[in-house]
């Protein structure tokens, strides 16, 4: 586990205390029988706003703390452990690291206080098909507009601006489009997991292009990987305390089931696997802060592990628990849905495995 500053270790314990008493699996249940049309508590995510982890990231002179990603990631694995849907991920990570990266000046003036207050939702729109291929971009800018199509863009019906790849003059861009455009058309989508996401449709909406290219793109798609995989590595931990718990209290043959062997030997895989998973995970986080010549590489290390162990656990959770977990009523499933999304979301485990083969000169 990575050494903690006092402020991080106070921002972990906070969020720890706020997710534990205001937004518990139960208040997931309540926002998913909802049907809520953005796919969050609108008021929860003002509560986060309030205490500052929509801006984490975002430099002090914006309205932020400036705390780094490691520190943000803290606070993802915390929401993560009660499946909290907020835009942190997509807006105060993703879309902040955009315009932090590469945005000018007054884009950044623009838009940085707005993410750190949580009054706007910037959300990152990158895949064109079902796989994450960020290489392939067919939307194109020309004149100023941008027309394409994006698809399962996090948090895009609460976007009030997204951030686009697009290509223009044959060269891969990011560009900002306002979501208010006259150009733009989104269709909600309702995942497996029950996470806010969108189709969105691009036809000659004004963009003004962000500075760094295919270089920006792929940074930002690496901030967004680590921090989901924060996310992910709560809710792997959570799905685990709770069939550990489970193992020490269900009672069958005349004794509780964890005493069996074969049970102890598969609960033993998951603990080691959680613990090297947290360590890809808090070294893919701190090279990231530290502009590591070799963050690519531990980007990927940790999604990839991170998407092995969250399958692994969230898969062990639903057949240790037996009949029960495979109902509604038990919170195993949402833990699994949300394993198959997360290991989708920006790459799968081939993908990343590939991607770090190909770094690595294979």
């Amino acid at each position: 586990m990575a050494v903690l500053t006092e402020e991080q270790s106070m921002l972990r314990d906070a969020a720890k205390s706020w997710v534990q008493e205001k937004s518990p699996v139960t208040a997931f249940r309540k926002m998913r029988d909802s049907g809520a049309e953005l796919g969050y508590d609108v008021a929860a995510w003002n509560e986060m706003a309030e205490m500052g982890w929509a801006g984490v990231i975002v430099p002090e002179e914006y309205g932020g703390s400036d705390f780094g990603y490691l520190s943000l990631g803290l606070v993802l694995e915390e929401l993560g452990r009660t499946l909290t849907a907020s835009p942190l991920l997509a807006s105060g990570l993703a879309g902040a690291s955009a315009l932090i990266l590469g945005g000018s000046d007054e884009q950044k003036q623009a838009w940085l206080p707005k993410i750190a207050d949580g009054s706007a939702v910037v959300a990152l729109a990158v895949d064109e098909g079902p796989h994450h291929r960020p290489e392939k971009v067919e939307a194109t800018v020309s004149g100023g507009k941008l027309s394409g199509k994006k698809v399962f863009v996090l948090e895009g019906m609460a976007a009030d601006v997204f951030v686009v790849s697009a290509t223009e003059g044959g060269k891969v861009e990011l560009y900002l489009v306002k979501a208010d455009d006259a150009g733009v058309t989104r269709t909600k989508l309702s995942l497996a997991d029950s996470r806010g996401a969108a189709n969105v449709v691009f036809n000659g909406a004004a963009a003004e292009k962000l500075t760094g290219g295919a270089a920006l793109l792929d940074k930002v798609l690496d901030r967004a990987r680590a921090g989901l995989s924060a996310e992910m590595l709560g809710a792997a931990l959570q799905a685990f305390e709770i069939t550990l718990d489970y193992l020490k209290t269900r009672v069958q043959f005349g004794q509780v089931i964890g005493s069996f062997q074969a049970l102890q030997h598969r609960a033993a895989k998951m603990f080691t696997e959680l613990e090297l998973s947290r360590s890809a995970v808090e070294a893919a986080l701190s090279a990231i802060d530290n502009d590591a010549p070799d963050t690519a590489e531990l980007v990927s290390l940790a999604k990839a592990k991170m998407g092995d162990t969250f399958h692994l656990v969230s898969n062990e959770m639903v057949q240790m628990h037996g009949g029960i977990g495979m109902t509604d009523a038990h919170d195993a499933g949402f833990y699994l849905k949300r394993a198959r999304a997360a290991e989708a979301a920006f790459g799968n485990q081939a993908f990343h495995r590939d991607r770090y083969a190909k770094i690595q000169g294979y």
